[in-house]
């Protein structure tokens, strides 16, 4: 067993999740109340696109794109500034909208914008497309030697689990934690979902154990955390632990994030429950295709897997992969292209198999 699951020591002690959910909450919708009344306002709307990005990444909320998109042409109509167009960069990269996010970048540069706050969006969004890793790597080193922050740390530990330096980015994402100084739960919950997706989907020999330890500690930190729950659901639904998967999804039935009504019908059909599955599994088709009418970069990846697997329509899992890849050629956005066009090669070649064998009646 790792140190880094069986030692809970160094542990950062934070607020109650749930206090923290609900008091983020408030202070997003204050927030959204100023920014009403005076789009201008100092440091409001990057207050408020950090907020949302938290319920992105958190409570699974989607229609938190929908705001921020909102947000950045209302501030954009305010004021003709670098502020504008860097936030409009932040936003457009929010949506995995990388081409978009490098024009406001640029047009935020010519503007006036600090080149601190430029390189550093920049970087973000080389990273998040796979792209120059190794000089990315140089800069996230630098960063961290700099501050050493979890804020810091986390990018870095990232960067090297997409090099496949595994030991390394372990080792990043624990100095995290002996970084870490504050009493919010989210940052430290962020560094347990960090490790529970690096031994249980990155690493090429999954502990999907260890990875469990983590997603659940990701959890005792912030209860609502969607996407830990999904994760952690489905290690519980291979193990055939269906109950223990279906009680994890349940309490977050009400996210707008398909994927938690996706691995229910999965969970449901496990139990030869084929007739709710059925109707999780519409709803969750239904969810993806709203998502993609408005948001398909941001949504590319997820739905591409859902159609290879439980949405059962592998033409359209390769249109979506196949975009996902344009946008950004990451390892794994080629690796998961790559499982979809074999998966097709091989029904094929089994559906041609099995028409050469039909007995045609005379």
């Amino acid at each position: 067993m790792s140190a880094a699951a069986s030692s809970t020591a160094s542990w950062p002690q934070a607020t109650d999740g749930e206090i923290a959910a609900i008091n983020l909450e408030s202070a997003r919708r204050h927030a959204w109340m100023r920014f009403r009344q005076d789009p201008t306002l100092p440091d409001i709307a990057e207050a408020i696109v950090d907020m949302e990005r938290l319920r992105i990444q958190f409570a699974g909320d989607v229609e938190a794109l929908d705001r921020l998109e909102a947000l950045a042409a209302r501030l954009s109509d305010a004021e003709e500034s670098f502020r504008a167009a860097l936030v409009q960069a932040e936003v457009a990269s929010t949506g995995h909208r990388f081409a978009d996010a490098t024009m406001h970048l640029a047009r935020a540069t010519v503007l006036g914008a600090p080149r601190e706050a430029a390189d550093r969006q920049a970087l973000a969004i080389d990273q998040a497309r796979g792209m120059e890793l190794d000089r990315v790597l140089d800069a996230r080193r630098r960063i961290a030697r700099a501050g050493a922050r979890l804020e810091d740390l986390v990018p870095l530990g990232a960067v090297l689990a997409d090099l496949e330096r595994f030991t390394e980015a372990e080792a990043v994402y624990r100095q995290a934690f002996d970084a870490y100084a504050g009493t919010s739960p989210f940052p430290p919950a962020w560094v347990c979902f960090q490790l529970g997706m690096l031994w249980g989907e990155l690493n090429p020999v999954p502990d999907l154990n260890l990875a469990a330890r983590w997603y659940r500690r990701a959890i005792a930190y912030v209860p609502v955390y969607v996407r830990a729950r999904v994760h952690l659901a489905e290690i519980h639904a291979n193990q055939g632990r269906t109950d223990d998967a279906e009680a994890l999804l349940l309490p977050v039935l009400s996210s707008s994030d398909p994927e938690v009504r996706w691995r229910l019908a999965d969970v449901l059909i496990a139990q030869e429950r084929f007739e709710e599955a059925e109707a999780q599994l519409e709803a969750a088709r239904f969810g993806f295709e709203k998502l993609l009418e408005t948001h398909l970069l941001a949504f590319a990846d997820h739905a591409a897997e859902f159609y290879a697997s439980s949405g059962n329509n592998l033409k359209r899992a390769l249109e979506l992969a196949r975009a996902n890849i344009a946008n950004r050629p990451t390892r794994h956005a080629l690796q998961q292209a790559h499982a979809i066009v074999s998966k097709a090669e091989v029904t094929t070649a089994a559906t041609q198999a099995k028409a050469s064998h039909v007995q045609v009646p005379e």
